[in-house]
């Protein structure tokens, strides 16, 4: 019996480990191998024009404005989910799940919807000297949108574990709810907000559908680093989106490592 058991374990390893490296083990490797196969000069060539350095800073950018948005937003809303005694809560969560529900694309095409130049609220903005769709805002908007959930899905369930007897004792001693946020429960969840930003960055990095509508994917202004893997592509420039693909998959080993790092189980 003990036997049988043992093998079971292994067989089910075996077939969890070859589901993973036949998914993504394998393409990732042979992305990589087709990028380095003619050396590294030409993949530094290829990640060094104007149109990567500029895809690059973009997709950075885009990321250090959406990923604290989302971090204060996703607080908020998980202390509102747990904390909080509203009504409405149901809708609330719906809210907060929506992106796990809706396409993308379908984002986009509601954000040119409200404001592009014939949108809602379009012409206003344009008006005023503050374009939305094909530019900056636009894509940041649609990144926000698409990562908003991360944070307050992994904050949530800490909160509701924790639960609020300390910050009740705080309350209690004349602690403001600013200090008792502070000094009681940020602390507390910081693991959770740790994980979840982590997770936001690696969405925010990686999104396509929803700004590949809102971009205009203009080279050297509104082209992220996805938008460069796929114009590439489509110009038979396969060299070039691999390299570009390479530096996603950095970007996103990187953002692994930081996960396995701020794993709330080594404190256990």
């Amino acid at each position: 019996m003990v036997e049988t058991s043992r093998w079971s374990r292994i067989s089910l390893r075996v077939i969890a480990l070859g589901y993973l490296a036949l998914l993504l083990g394998i393409p990732v490797g042979v992305v990589l191998y087709r990028t380095f196969e003619h050396g590294v000069g030409p993949v530094w060539d290829s990640v060094t024009t104007p149109a990567a350095i500029s895809a690059f800073t973009l997709t950075l950018t885009v990321a250090a404005i959406a990923v604290p948005l989302n971090t204060v937003l996703g607080i908020l809303t998980a202390l509102v989910l747990v904390r909080g005694r509203v009504r409405g809560k149901a809708i609330l969560e719906a809210i907060v799940d929506l992106p796990f529900a809706i396409s993308p694309i379908v984002v986009g095409l509601a954000l040119i919807l409200v404001y592009s130049r014939t949108g809602w609220f379009g012409p206003w903005f344009i008006d005023h000297g503050f374009p939305i769709i094909f530019s900056l805002p636009g894509i940041v908007l649609a990144t926000v949108f698409v990562s908003l959930p991360f944070v307050a899905r992994e904050v949530a369930p800490v909160l509701r574990e924790i639960g609020d007897e300390q910050e009740q004792a705080a309350a209690t001693l004349g602690a403001s709810s600013w200090q008792t946020f502070w000094r009681i429960t940020l602390p507390a969840i910081r693991w959770g907000v740790a994980y979840g930003v982590v997770l936001t960055v690696a969405r925010c990095i990686g999104e396509f559908g929803a700004v590949s509508i809102v971009s205009g994917k203009i080279s050297g202004e509104t082209e992220t680093l996805t938008l460069l893997v796929e114009k590439r592509f489509n110009n038979f420039d396969l060299a070039g989106a691999y390299a570009a693909s390479a530096l996603l998959s950095v970007i996103a080993l990187v953002t692994l490592l930081a996960m396995t790092r701020l794993n709330p189980r080594k404190d256990l």
